[in-house]
């Protein structure tokens, strides 16, 4: 019996049991002999008829592999002639049986141009929390290659001395770290993830002395890992195949930067977005930064538009061409009148950057003209300046739309960055995801607000959890008795697909059984993203958070799952999954 305190007594309890869910016996008994053991043949029509097994090759591996497994956790009936119910639901539950393969690597095509591809994308991939007076560190440069990111983003300012360069989020007080760090951080650790090219994009507010600088600092430390183009103009990017293991720089063509703002400064403030009736208020972190709401002060503001002053007057000696030269992908001046700005050049192509709220305002009105435009040329997304919390937009709205680089802000937690560590679990990690077909199909334009016809329909079944009882005190969700746990399982994608449920509470159980169906329609696939949460019912205050993943709906595993979870950080849990079963009609 588990026991809890309350004041003079205690309260008792029956001890968790990880026997499997009464779905789950069935569902062995009907494939299981009279003897009650699971056979070979009999796991092979399991595996086939179930588990979506259908070539004679994988058929015959996988069964091999569940009867090692059971071998060697003494899960077989003694003599060896198959598997028990608990040697079947332990596999069942093991990481081999996950619901993305467990041995998934790429399976996109990788010789396509890179506008083909959704690509893994940091925003200000130096700071370590805020975006107004946190530290700015290599670290989080090194996490977020270490996680799979492929575009890292650094702001590049003059030091107080203006003889040296300095990375920090200009106009606030985060306190800066030095380039070289940065740089020499790209370099150890840029293909550890992914053997994919990495595209640093630059933010530059540098003299042409620094630029020099930043020029023989990029060229010594990456050597022949950086990406070099014969030509300023190219009719059509390389693929990631091209560019394995290559350092790509990304920036404005440096007189452009002395004569125009910075990109991000056209961020404007936006809209609350539509789906976040569906999904539920955002998930609060203990260990979240406190918002700092407050503007740079009128002294540092003057302060900063002298130094840009300083710089234009300086800039007027010239353009330094070394620098110049190690700008492999350009990007392109915005005219602010969007039927220009989304003119395709047949000609050369770039990279254009929007703020989130520009974006957004421009789906609207030149949804069409968004998808052609990256058919051939890259756009960047990139939040707006009011997410100081280093809060994130719905990535959705990019990828919709063809977007390839939807930048999110790393260093915070909470639902919209939990979608793009979904998106990008997709095609074994490697930080590039293909886009759907229909994203570049030039003859019939994809628009994601019509009314677009049900393709498939996915059963999603939720029988169990456990593990927290491994990863937590027994007193972390309530002091007085055990967990209260329900799963929240939805669809993020298109508007028309978007969708939430929960099961019932499950009251006093650290291994709740819910064998809960739901059944989501799908009008595109190819975009939906399967989230799952846990959470701990409180009467009394906000539930209590348990878990959570996001997984890409088009390499699910057909059958029944191990679904592991992950920290609101997208870290992944010691101990903690769920057993779901995927059906797709």
């Amino acid at each position: 019996m588990t026991t809890y305190r309350v004041c003079c007594f205690r309260r008792r309890f029956r001890p968790a049991s990880n026997e499997p869910s009464e779905a789950i016996g069935d569902l062995f008994q009907s494939y299981a002999g009279g003897d009650g053991v699971l056979g070979e043949e009999a796991l092979r029509r399991f595996l086939r008829e179930v588990q979506g097994e259908t070539g004679d090759d994988d058929l015959e591996e996988t069964a091999w592999e569940v009867m090692a497994f059971a071998a060697e956790q003494k899960l077989l009936k003694k003599g060896g002639s198959g598997l028990t119910v608990e040697g079947f639901h332990r596999w069942l539950s093991s990481d081999a049986n996950a619901a993305l393969h467990p041995r998934r690597g790429v399976r996109d095509d990788m010789t396509l141009p890179l506008s083909h591809y959704f690509i893994y994308t940091g925003h200000n991939s130096y700071l370590t929390g805020n975006q107004l007076s946190s530290g700015c560190s290599e670290a989080p440069i090194v996490k977020a290659l270490q996680d799979g990111v492929r575009v890292i983003e650094l702001d590049l300012w003059p030091n107080s001395g203006k003889d040296d360069v300095e990375v920090l989020h200009g106009r606030t007080w985060t306190s800066p770290v030095e380039l070289d760090k940065c740089l020499e951080a790209i370099k150890e650790h840029a293909f550890v993830s992914s053997p994919y090219p990495v595209i640093l994009t630059l933010e530059d507010h540098l003299t042409p002395h620094l630029q020099a600088k930043v020029a023989k600092m990029i060229k010594e430390t990456f050597g022949n890992t950086l990406h070099l183009t014969e030509s300023e103009a190219m009719w059509e990017f390389p693929s990631p195949e091209d560019l394995k293991g290559k350092i790509i720089v990304s920036t404005k063509p440096p007189k452009e930067y002395l004569q125009t703002k910075s990109s991000k400064e056209e961020a404007q403030n936006g809209s609350p977005e539509e789906e976040e009736s569906v999904w539920g208020d955002e998930i609060p972190d203990n260990k979240a930064l406190i918002a700092v709401n407050r503007e740079v002060s009128e002294k540092d503001t003057k302060l900063y538009v002298q130094e840009e002053e300083e710089m234009e007057k300086t800039a007027q000696q010239g353009v330094n061409m070394e620098y110049k030269h190690l700008i492999a992908i350009s990007l392109t001046r915005r005219k602010h009148d969007m039927d220009e700005d989304l003119k395709v050049d047949p000609d050369k192509v770039s990279r254009m950057s929007l703020g989130e709220t520009a974006y957004e305002k421009a789906t609207i009105t030149h949804g069409a003209e968004i998808i052609k435009f990256t058919q051939k040329n890259l756009l960047r997304i990139f939040p707006r300046t009011t997410r100081i919390t280093s809060s994130n937009y719905n990535p959705l709205m990019g990828w919709r739309y063809g977007a390839q680089m939807v930048a999110a802000n790393m260093q915070g937690h909470g639902r919209k960055l939990w979608l793009t560590q979904g998106m990008f679990r997709a095609n074994g990690g490697c930080g590039y995801v293909k886009k759907p077909d229909f994203l570049m199909n030039c003859d019939k334009m994809f628009d994601p607000r019509s009314n677009l016809p049900v393709k498939t329909r996915l059963k999603v079944t939720v029988y169990m959890g456990d593990g927290w009882r491994f990863d937590f005190d027994k007193t972390h969700f309530d002091k007085f008795s055990p967990p209260d746990f329900y799963a929240r399982v939805g669809i993020a994608g298109v508007m028309a697909d978007t969708r939430m449920e929960e099961t019932k509470v499950i009251m006093d159980n650290w291994i709740p059984t819910w064998d809960h169906e739901l059944v989501f329609p799908l009008a595109v696939p190819e975009l939906a993203l399967l989230r799952v949460e846990v959470h701990e019912s409180d009467n009394h205050q906000k539930d209590d958070f348990g878990g959570q993943t996001c997984l890409p709906v088009w390499e699910l595993r057909p059958g029944i799952r191990s679904v592991r979870l992950c920290g609101r950080d997208g870290e992944m849990m010691r101990s903690i999954k769920l057993l779901m079963r995927f059906e797709f009609a």
